[in-house]
């Protein structure tokens, strides 16, 4: 699995890094546009990822706007349904407004800060990434 981690905060980047290298070939940007601008150049090379994990909260441009981009990218290659990447949004803002926002902008799925590794698993099982048996 191809994994693409877009999270500013050092941290959240190393935990997350670590915990999802065990699932996959993890690559690391900092921001909403590094993350956009990775997304891209991996469909042009032939390599689309699997999942994107996009922290709402980051410079340049937040997730949310990321999400966006990245399905409008979709988009307009064609790619559809269950063929488009999967992306967990991530943030330590957890109110309802944000949920919603997400959701509304294509996300699979929301993770609060700090992550809950057992929870985080079972998204990746419900989001078709991983079987019952993985890592």
């Amino acid at each position: 699995m191809r994994i693409l981690i877009a999270e500013d905060d050092f941290a959240s980047r190393k935990f997350l890094y670590k915990f999802l290298s065990s699932y996959g070939e993890c690559d690391i940007t900092i921001d909403g546009i590094e993350a956009v601008d990775a997304f891209m150049l991996a469909l042009d090379e032939g390599k689309p990822y699997d999942l994107v994990c996009l922290d709402i909260m980051m410079p340049k441009l937040d997730g949310t706007k990321a999400l966006k981009a990245i399905r409008d990218v979709e988009k307009q290659k064609g790619i559809k349904g269950d063929d488009r990447v999967k992306v967990v949004m991530t943030t330590a803002l957890n109110d309802t407004t944000n949920v919603y926002t997400a959701f509304e902008s294509g996300c699979e799925a929301y993770a609060a800060k700090p992550i809950d590794t057992e929870k985080f698993v079972d998204v990746l099982k419900r989001i078709g990434l991983i079987g019952g048996s993985e890592v």
